[in-house]
């Protein structure tokens, strides 16, 4: 799977602070990732209408069992209400038992900053 280009649902106000938020997520299977992944394309639609979200992209690595989030919100808050909700929510938990390891990263930058670069995502995850 190819990376999932950044996506705009909300345009941000010109100059203003951001919340960026990284994950790596490692399925312990390939039946693992391969859930990943057909549990994606319902999260993608949420995301894509998400209140708050100013952009997202995904990368995939399935037959390594890697994935990576990078997402750009309104506020910390916007990114909690995202994933507590809709469809997130029960995919998140559902997958749970799947994973190896996960690493998150958050830090806040400007909106004329966006699309975050991929490159200071993976730094961040180390």
């Amino acid at each position: 799977m190819p990376t999932l280009p950044w996506t705009v649902p909300n345009t941000p106000p010109r100059s203003t602070d951001v919340h960026v938020f990284a994950s790596r997520f490692e399925t312990r299977t390939v039946w693992g990732a391969l859930r990943f992944l057909a549990r994606t394309p319902g999260v993608w639609r949420q995301v894509s209408s998400a209140p708050g979200c100013y952009g997202a992209s995904l990368r995939a690595q399935p037959f390594r069992r890697t994935f990576w989030t990078l997402s750009a919100w309104a506020s910390a808050e916007a990114l909690k209400d995202f994933a507590r909700t809709g469809t997130h929510a029960p995919t998140s938990s559902g997958l749970a038992a799947q994973m190896r390891d996960a690493k998150f990263a958050t830090w806040t930058t400007t909106s004329d900053s966006l699309p975050v670069d991929w490159s200071e995502a993976f730094r961040r995850l180390g």
